[in-house]
């Protein structure tokens, strides 16, 4: 039974060494992934897996093949990281991605606590590193992120501003209101208008 068991264990050990992630910057959905995997498969690179930010592959790539993969995904706007402060700038991100864009379910931690967790970093040591690559903090960032995403949502959705607040975890839809004409210029109900308006006036002229 030893030897069947030590033999499982090198093959797991083996094959760990074996494979290689990459890291892609500008993932942030699931046509993203599909893109990725559909560049891999095209080059015959095998994968294990591939998320949101990153690809596990079966083995390591030569440079050769990284350019190929580069500019593959490239004309999607996604695009290798090597840097090694690129790649945790890139993790920053995609936290915030899933926390503005896939999470429905009004967190039990505030953010600054779900980023330090999800990275293993003190928040004081990313907030810092962000601001000093990005010229802009963590918290600016995540405000127009969520912004971008509030406009999507009063395009695409039939919810009221009341629904997106709670989706978004704002604490009222005022304060939502607030911080979007804040960053507009514009109440959510008169972007809503005029989007509404300059459609209407687009299919007047196809007719």
């Amino acid at each position: 039974m030893a030897r069947p068991l030590a033999n499982f264990w090198l093959n797991r050990i083996n094959k760990r060494i074996s494979s290689m992630k990459i890291y892609i910057k500008h993932m942030a959905c699931e046509s993203c992934k599909i893109i990725v995997q559909e560049a891999l498969d095209e080059l015959n690179i095998a994968t294990i897996r591939v998320d949101l930010g990153e690809a596990i592959i079966k083995r390591n790539v030569t440079d050769e093949e990284k350019e190929a993969i580069n500019k593959k995904i490239r004309k999607a706007g996604l695009e290798l990281l090597e840097n090694k402060n690129g790649i945790l700038l890139e993790k920053i991100r995609l936290v915030m991605v899933d926390h503005v864009y896939h999470s429905d379910q009004k967190p039990l931690k505030k953010f600054s606590v779900l980023l330090s967790e999800e990275l293993n970093y003190s928040y004081n040591y990313l907030a810092t590193f962000f601001a000093e690559v990005q010229a802009v903090t963590i918290t600016q960032y995540l405000i127009s992120m969520k912004i971008e995403r509030i406009k999507e949502l009063i395009m695409m959705e039939d919810s009221s501003i009341q629904e997106i607040a709670d989706r978004l975890n704002y604490s009222s839809a005022a304060h939502l209101s607030t911080q979007f004409k804040k960053i507009t210029g514009l109440t959510p109900k008169h972007f809503k208008n005029l989007k509404e308006r300059r459609r209407l006036t687009v299919q007047q002229h196809l007719v």
